[in-house]
């Protein structure tokens, strides 16, 4: 609750049948027939970092919904103590009774039930008074993952390396479903900054028992999930942008960056509001944070402090973050019913800011990305529909969640147009601002807008699992056609669909002798669908949606050879060098244990061979499954085998290696490269090796944040050259030269 976690998709390259939905039906979760409501916190915190301790007083002012009500139960962190709880009247203060314990509140949360003096009527306002106190301590742990990171690595943490309090922490007494205001007043040590949401509208630097003190109240006036707490030792960077302040929290010893993120938050903030409306909260800052994450709160995003000196300025990190300012800070997603707020923000942030600033090459590369992400990571017996993802866990959660569902919204523009599309993502802002909104209600701002019946459109691709899998049979050139114009010739052909058939708007482009192409798009509605295509010139290539701009599955022996396809492989081989130095063999040996430490997800365990055991006769391997060899040549024995499935467009040696048609040599340089099994082309043979082990070394940390390209150079660490290898066969492509 209150936070939204990052999306890394592409931190590796770095009018429907059925019912009318009536309009105004939108409704807000009822979670359980809540019988009281959370209004508002006055919420008091002493922190004190070094004992990893809180006091606090939280004045709760709640509304009473269900008649006869003699109780109140709420959250809070388990190792909390709770000294005194008081009902503020206008007789005084009462104490009350309250019970702890039952039913667990998420990680760390325990129920505590206060009983009432007396049954409220329905309606009725009350302010309840907690003083409380106690030790928050759950230090970060690694991440899990090989590509990204979860920010479930805490639940909540008071230090003096920095503190972190979230939803998660149930650090305030808390009903989860209530959308309250806050009033926070945080006393730190001197040199402490603190950020929360909303505008801080006081600082005071004061003597305390103990040392100076500082104290810094902030105002949170939007409805609100979740309150977060951080605070470190900051400076702050701060600029004024249409009265909104915009902001970065920087450690000291990378305060020299502030001036990059502030301008970077003020660039995107200009294109998204034109696009969604106003900014909804009185500031934006980019806070600093002690473990690794990457997490947007309203009104700031806390990123790690790897990920700050990385420069993380780019679309699909910050963007992202800013976008989702609106989308799942201000509107809320109700996860018992789906998640709709990963998918627009990867669409908004992750893909379409390319596409408005007129990069149409990355727009492809988003798009072809997002289709490659589907196809290795979410196996056809394994799939499920967008409208049942709620969290990403691993990477099939993040290709249905973020990747497939920002397809959809790709796929609704294009059903809509651009007009209806927009209206209807603005109209959402404006009517649902401070709610929480669904699937439905989503479809029904669309219906509405646009006044047309979308069932079919969200039924097939929100409700149904699976992607339509394409293909080509029987295309042939036809003509002169005595139905044309003079001259005139046809391409026909069979599109089919395997399995219950999709309704698709399918884009055909046609590549004409004279270097025109002639582009159409096609209903397709059955399994196999006959299309005839008259043209002005004789064809000479026929593509189905050449700009991928349909969501479908891509078979994976399809696929160009990559490095993902070895780590999604049911069956995996390591081949490391037997006999070498220990400088030599390190890097590899290093990057081994750690793809084998990983969770294998259920799949059998990683194999692990040396060169001399993998050897078989003439020079083959023989091991199971895809293959990661590790070294290269004069270190491991199978360097030059793993680059027979690439034939003459890999040449590899000891001291230098061709690729893509050029040659690479020199200790700073590194190799990695992905061909079909020479045996198997329904495996993979991945190849890694540095030049030096210093080059190794360099790129080993990060090998599997660079697993969406057939071959990638290094220099240095850094990716100097990438590209594909031609797939075993051609995604939905037909020639007719010999026609």
């Amino acid at each position: 609750m209150g936070l939204v976690g990052l999306s890394l998709l592409f931190l590796a390259v770095g009018g429907w049948p059925g019912n009318l939905f009536l309009a105004g039906a939108e409704t807000l979760p009822q979670s359980g027939n809540r019988p009281f409501e959370v209004l508002a916190h006055d919420l008091t915190v002493d922190l004190f970092p070094n004992e990893h301790r809180l006091q606090a007083i939280d004045r709760i002012t709640i509304r009473v919904l269900a008649a006869g009500l003699d109780h109140l139960a709420f959250s809070l962190h388990d190792s909390l103590y709770i000294i005194q709880v008081q009902e503020l009247s206008a007789v005084g203060r009462q104490p009350l009774t309250f019970v702890r314990g039952g039913d667990q509140a998420g990680r760390n949360g325990t129920r505590v039930v206060v009983q009432l003096t007396g049954r409220p009527s329905r309606d009725q306002v009350l302010t309840l008074a907690w003083r409380y106190e106690g030790i928050i301590n759950d230090p970060p742990r690694e991440p899990r993952h090989l590509r990204f990171v979860t920010p479930s690595e805490t639940a909540g943490h008071i230090g003096s390396e920095g503190v972190y309090l979230s939803g998660e922490t149930h650090w305030y007494p808390d009903l989860p479903g209530s959308l309250p205001t806050y009033r926070l007043t945080v006393v730190t040590p001197e040199g402490w900054e603190t950020v929360s949401h909303g505008k801080q509208t006081e600082r005071t630097v004061a003597t305390r028992e103990g040392g100076r003190s500082l104290t810094s109240v902030w105002e949170v006036d939007a409805k609100t999930e979740a309150l977060t707490l951080v605070a470190n030792r900051f400076a702050k960077t701060q600029r004024d942008w249409n009265g909104i302040e915009i902001a970065a929290y920087l450690f000291p010893e990378d305060a020299r960056l502030g001036d990059e993120y502030v301008a970077a938050a003020i660039r995107y903030l200009e294109v998204y509001t034109k696009l969604l409306g106003p900014y909804p909260f009185p500031k934006f800052a980019v806070v600093e944070n002690f473990f690794p994450s990457g997490l947007g709160m309203p009104s700031f995003t806390l990123l790690g402090s790897g990920v700050i000196k990385r420069h993380y300025v780019q679309p699909y990190a910050l963007g992202h973050e800013i976008v989702h300012s609106w989308f799942g800070n201000s509107l809320f997603n109700d996860n018992e019913k789906g998640n709709w707020v990963e998918g627009l923000t990867t669409y908004l942030a992750n893909y379409y800011y390319d596409e408005l600033t007129g990069t149409s090459a990355l727009a492809f590369e988003d798009r072809r990305l997002m289709l490659l992400g589907y196809a290795i990571y979410v196996r056809p017996g394994e799939d499920y529909p967008v409208g049942r993802f709620t969290h990403k866990s691993d990477q099939k959660d993040n290709a249905i969640g973020y990747q497939k569902a920002a397809m959809v919204f790709h796929m609704l523009r294009g059903e809509l147009g651009e007009a209806a599309f927009w209206n209807g993502i603005r109209t959402l802002v404006a009517e649902r601002t401070g709610t929480y909104v669904t699937w439905e209600d989503l479809e029904r701002v669309f219906v509405r807008v646009a006044g047309r019946d979308l069932r079919g459109f969200f039924a097939q691709w929100i409700e149904r699992a699976g992607a339509p899998v394409l293909g080509i049979t029987g295309a042939k050139v036809t003509g002169p056609s005595p139905a044309g114009a003079p001259g005139s010739v046809a391409v026909e052909a069979i599109v089919t669909q395997a399995g219950e058939p999709y309704r698709i708007r399918l884009p055909l482009a046609v590549t004409m002798a004279n270097g025109q192409t002639h582009r159409t798009v096609v209903e397709l509605r059955d399994t196999e669908q006959a299309v005839a295509i008259l043209l002005p010139s004789r064809p000479v290539r026929l593509q189905i949606d050449p700009e991928l701009t349909v969501f479908r599955r891509l078979e994976r022996d399809k696929l160009p050879p990559m490095l993902n396809l070895f780590v999604t492989d049911r069956e995996r081989t390591v081949v490391l060098p037997g006999k070498a130095a220990d400088v030599e063999r390190s890097p590899y040996e290093d990057l081994a244990k750690r793809l084998a430490s990983q969770d294998a997800g259920g799949r059998p365990p990683l194999a692990r061979l040396t060169d001399r055991e993998a050897m078989g006769p003439e020079g083959t391997v023989k091991a199971p499954g895809s293959v990661l060899v590790l070294g290269g040549p004069g270190l491991n024995q199978a360097a030059t085998w793993a680059t027979g499935g690439c034939g003459s467009k890999v040449s590899v040696e000891a001291d230098r290696f061709l690729v893509g048609g050029q040659t690479y040599a020199g200790a700073d340089k590194a190799l990695l490269v992905t061909c079909r099994h020479p045996d198997r082309p329904e495996d993979v043979v991945t190849l890694f090796y540095g030049l030096s082990p210093a080059a190794a070394s360099k790129v080993a940390r990060l090998l599997f944040f660079y697993g969406w390209q057939s071959y990638l150079v290094f220099q240095d660490g850094a990716v100097v050259t990438r590209g594909d290898f031609p797939s075993v066969r051609g995604d939905l492509e037909v020639g007719f030269e010999g026609q």
